[in-house]
C-alpha cells in the first residue's frame, strides 16, 4: 500500500528524523519526502511511504502524534510512484495524442495529484470525466479567474480551474487526505499552461464537445 502522509513539524534539526524513526518502527518504508512549506519555525512535509496492508492508518497517525509538536494533517492513498516525473511523461504523450489530448490529461491528473477523479465541464454539463468521478457530479458556482483550492460540502477537496481559451472549467477532487496545498495548485497551473499551448488541444476539445453529454 502506497500512502502519502502530510505532517506539520518544528523546523529544527532532528524533527524529521524523529518522524521517520516512528514511521519505520510502525513498518513503513519511506520512499520520498517533499517539503511544502517552511517558515516561522514550522515545516510542512509530504512523506510517501510503502506500508503493509495489515497496518491500520489510524495506528500510523497515533504513532506520529506521539512525537512532540508534530501534527498529522492527513494520510491518504497515492498512485504517484516516488522518484519519477510523471507529468513530463504525460505531457510528452499528449503532444502525440491528437484528438485524445484532453481525455489523456483528465485521466492522468488523479494519478499525478494523488486525487480521486478529474473532470472538465462546459456550462452545466460534463464534457469528460475520469472513471471514478460521480455520475451526479455537481459543479461549484462561478469559475474562478485562476486555479483555486476549495473544500466543498462533504469534505470534498477540489481544485477548480478555468480553461479560458476552451470555454471549459476543470475540477480535480479528492475525498481522502487534506485540502490541496498551494504548491499543488501551482503545479497544476503550470501543467495546464503547457497543455493549453499544445496544437492538439483545441482539436481534442472540439471532438469532445461534439459528443453527447455524459
Amino acid at each position: 500500500m502506497l500512502l502519502r502522509v502530510r505532517v506539520a513539524l518544528p523546523d529544527r534539526p532532528g524533527s524529521l528524523a524523529q518522524v521517520t524513526k516512528v514511521l519505520g518502527a510502525a513498518g513503513a518504508d519511506i520512499t520520498q519526502v517533499t517539503v511544502l512549506d517552511r517558515g516561522a519555525g514550522q515545516a510542512l512535509d509530504d512523506i510517501t511511504i510503502f506500508c503493509p496492508d495489515s497496518t491500520p492508518r489510524q495506528a500510523l497517525v497515533k504513532s506520529l502524534q506521539s512525537v512532540r509538536d508534530v501534527a498529522v494533517e492527513g494520510i491518504w492513498t497515492t498512485r504517484e510512484a516516488p522518484g519519477t516525473y510523471p507529468e513530463l511523461e504525460i505531457l510528452k504523450y499528449i503532444t502525440t495524442a491528437g484528438d485524445r489530448a484532453l481525455t489523456t490529461l483528465i485521466d492522468s491528473l488523479p494519478v499525478l495529484f494523488s486525487a480521486d477523479w478529474a473532470a472538465t465541464t462546459a456550462e452545466d454539463r460534463v464534457v469528460y470525466a475520469s472513471w471514478r468521478a460521480p455520475h451526479d457530479l455537481a459543479v461549484p458556482g462561478e469559475t474562478p479567474s485562476r486555479p483555486t483550492a476549495l473544500t466543498l460540502p462533504g469534505d470534498l477537496h477540489v481544485i477548480h480551474a478555468p480553461l479560458p481559451p476552451l470555454a471549459l472549467s476543470l475540477l480535480l477532487a479528492r475525498s481522502e487526505g487534506p485540502a490541496f496545498h498551494r504548491i499543488e495548485v501551482h503545479r497544476l497551473t503550470r501543467i495546464l499552461e503547457i497543455f493549453l499551448s499544445l496544437p492538439a488541444t483545441e482539436r481534442s476539445v472540439a471532438r469532445q464537445l461534439r459528443k453527447e453529454p455524459r
